[in-house]
This record gives structure tokens, C-alpha cells and sequence, in this order.
């Protein structure tokens, strides 16, 4: 479980964000929650095979299709948590440095593979709340 300084400095330090399960639907949380970060000033990559853009930004059928020179600092997901074993996969296959689980997305074995791989995750939690409890 990550304290309060580390999601601080993970946003602080943070760019760039890819959010898995992006939406272009604005009724849908992916979508609320990604509008709310680039308002703060993060770039937004969706990542959905559904939609061809959102918010703006091209969106990308998965991770490994986003082209590596857009340089990914947390991996935000909005899936069901049996999804979460193959974006775990995905993240360390590309070496990303950070996973992000929404509220609700808990899969410990998942999270526990990526730790151990050296990735910073943040399990359960509303990277939207967490900004503004830590850095308003």
C-alpha cells in the first residue's frame, strides 16, 4: 500500500497518462475523471479499441499500440479486474513505471506480479480523488 507522499510524488512527477477502457461516452467515470486530469495539465492517451478518439487524443486498441516515443507515466485502468492480468502484462512487457487500479479494480495477484517487477501500483483507489485530496 502505497502512503500518501508516494501517490503525491507519483502525480507530482507524472506527465502523461494512458487510460485503459477510456470511453468518449461523457456520462461514463472514464471519461469524467479523464477530462478532470488534462484539465489539471496531464496528457490523456485512451486506450479502447471501441473509439478512435477522445478528449481530443487519438485512441490506441491497446497499450503496445501506442507509439513509444509517447513516453507513458501511469497506466490508468478502468476495467473489470479479470482484465487486469493482461494489462499487468502489458505494462511490465513495455517497462511502464506506474499502474493505476480505479476504485473497485482489486485483482492482488495482478498487482503483487507488478510490484515485484518493480512497478509502482495504486490499487483501488480514484486517481481523480487522490489528486485533489493531495495537490489542491
Amino acid at each position: 500500500m502505497l502512503q500518501d507522499a508516494e501517490i503525491k510524488e507519483l502525480l507530482s512527477g507524472a506527465k502523461t497518462i494512458a487510460v485503459v477502457g477510456l470511453t468518449d461516452n461523457p456520462m461514463r467515470p472514464s471519461h469524467g475523471v479523464s477530462a478532470y486530469m488534462q484539465q489539471q495539465g496531464y496528457r490523456i492517451i485512451p486506450v479502447n479499441p471501441s473509439i478512435r478518439e477522445t478528449l481530443g487524443e487519438k485512441a490506441y486498441a491497446s497499450l503496445r499500440d501506442i507509439p513509444k516515443e509517447i513516453k507513458i507515466d501511469i497506466v490508468d485502468v478502468f476495467r473489470r479486474p479479470e482484465a487486469v492480468p493482461g494489462i499487468v502484462d502489458d505494462v511490465l512487457g513495455l517497462n511502464l513505471p506506474a499502474i493505476w487500479l480505479q476504485e473497485t479494480v482489486v485483482h492482488e495477484e495482478a498487482a503483487e506480479k507488478a510490484r515485484k517487477a518493480g512497478v509502482t501500483v495504486v490499487m483501488d483507489k480514484c486517481i481523480l480523488k487522490e489528486h485533489r485530496r493531495l495537490l489542491r
